[in-house]
């Protein structure tokens, strides 16, 4: 009887478990994602993980723990060169189990199991959730901002002349026209003096 046994034997020897963990070890370091029954999942967690955890500290002696597990050289090199890099600053849980339904044959239960970190969906949302600072729309900051107001002051430089050159021509203008109008002022009163003359004239 097992009781108070908390190995699930999966229905195996020890020996034939013992070479299926080290299969399915091998298939998640490799691929970094499989599909399984949810039994096998949870039995992998637990074989698999504190591999993970040996893989840290790249030494000979923790290499040669690990490959008395995989029994895979392709295995332990992936581990130690891929994997320990991105889960050097995490405290466990490597690991992440989905459940998936169950499988139309003998309705056992599926799931996937997967390395955490390699996730590219939950990865990518992360870190494009970064927080946004204001500094960028003062203009006054280094870098994109500054290039920013930058581009945006250019335009207004150049239009200075543009207006200075059209406030000339409306003053040149304005004098024409007050010339034009002080000549026309004088032309009535000319009029009016060579009229008076002639009647003078006339009556004398």
């Amino acid at each position: 009887m097992r009781n108070r046994n908390k190995i699930n034997q999966l229905g195996r020897t020890t020996s034939h478990r013992n070479a299926l963990m080290m299969n399915l070890a091998n298939a998640l370091i490799t691929h970094k994602r499989i599909s399984t029954t949810l039994a096998k999942a949870k039995a992998l967690r637990g074989y698999v993980e504190p591999l993970i955890t040996k893989s840290k500290s790249d030494t000979t002696h923790s290499r040669r723990l690990v490959f008395s597990q995989l029994q895979s050289k392709e295995a332990v090199t992936e581990l130690f060169r891929e994997v320990a890099p991105k889960v050097a600053e995490r405290p466990g849980g490597y690991t992440r189990i989905i459940k998936t339904g169950f499988r139309s044959g003998d309705s056992a239960e599926m799931c996937l199991i997967e390395l955490v970190d390699f996730n590219e969906i939950y990865t990518t949302d992360s870190k494009s959730a970064a927080k946004k600072t204001r500094r960028s729309r003062r203009g006054t900051g280094t870098g994109a901002s500054a290039e920013k107001a930058e581009t945006k002051s250019a335009p207004k430089a150049e239009a200075a002349p543009v207006v200075a050159e059209a406030e000339e021509v409306t003053e040149v203008e304005v004098t024409e026209l007050e010339e034009t109008k002080a000549e026309e002022a004088k032309a009535p009163e000319t009029d009016a003096k060579s009229e008076s003359e002639e009647k003078k004239e006339g009556d004398k």
